[in-house]
């Protein structure tokens, strides 16, 4: 298993209702980049997503954008990044994402959230990967999504083994802390090889 260095965070293109998911978002950003960890995102500048990428790069992190082209002309690109990736569509902007990742977060967001990171759960699932993939439970906010996966386990349409592809960690302190644990696991393995 590779290391962990390069970390895809999903989250809203809008900040929401609720001031403690933009805070989330900054503070994920600041402790991915005082980590040493490397964020990949959409590469927008609004919203979650430009709020996170701001405070990783003001804390002096890389910050990788990915965006399809039609979303450049929507004039929502962050323009100050490390690098952004242009893409000719939103699937090939979920495969580079993937690609440039050892890993994957998700944070409060809307439908282009949730397709990401069930996708991301999804290809784990059928063994194309076996990266890290965690739900970063903002006061509540990952209940929904959990429920949804609950409710299809219940329904017999997937099964149990499903809660195993993905962790559910409370706040961005809990993901940042499990995301070095993580980390250093694989590094020793890695060292061990």
């Amino acid at each position: 298993m590779p290391d962990i260095q390069t970390v895809a965070v999903f989250c809203g293109a809008h900040a929401g209702h609720d001031p403690a998911c933009r805070a989330a978002a900054s503070e994920l950003g600041r402790g991915m980049a005082r980590a040493g960890l490397r964020l990949v995102y959409g590469g927008g500048r609004v919203g979650l997503m430009g709020a996170l990428a701001d405070a990783a790069l003001a804390a002096g992190g890389q910050v990788i954008g990915v965006i399809p082209e039609f979303l450049t002309r929507w004039e929502v690109a962050h323009d100050g990044l490390s690098e952004q990736i242009v893409t000719d569509s939103m699937h090939t902007r979920k495969r580079r994402m993937f690609e440039l990742s050892d890993a994957f977060v998700s944070l409060p967001g809307g439908l282009g959230t949730l397709d990401e990171i069930i996708e991301i759960m999804t290809w784990r699932q059928l063994k194309l990967h076996d990266k890290p993939v965690l739900v970063c439970d903002v006061g509540g906010s990952a209940a929904p999504l959990l429920a949804v996966i609950e409710a299809a386990i219940a329904a017999g349409f997937a099964q149990s083994e499903t809660r195993m592809l993905f962790e559910r960690t409370d706040g961005v302190a809990a993901t940042i802390e499990r995301l070095q644990q993580l980390r250093a696991a694989r590094s020793g393995a890695v060292a061990l090889l």
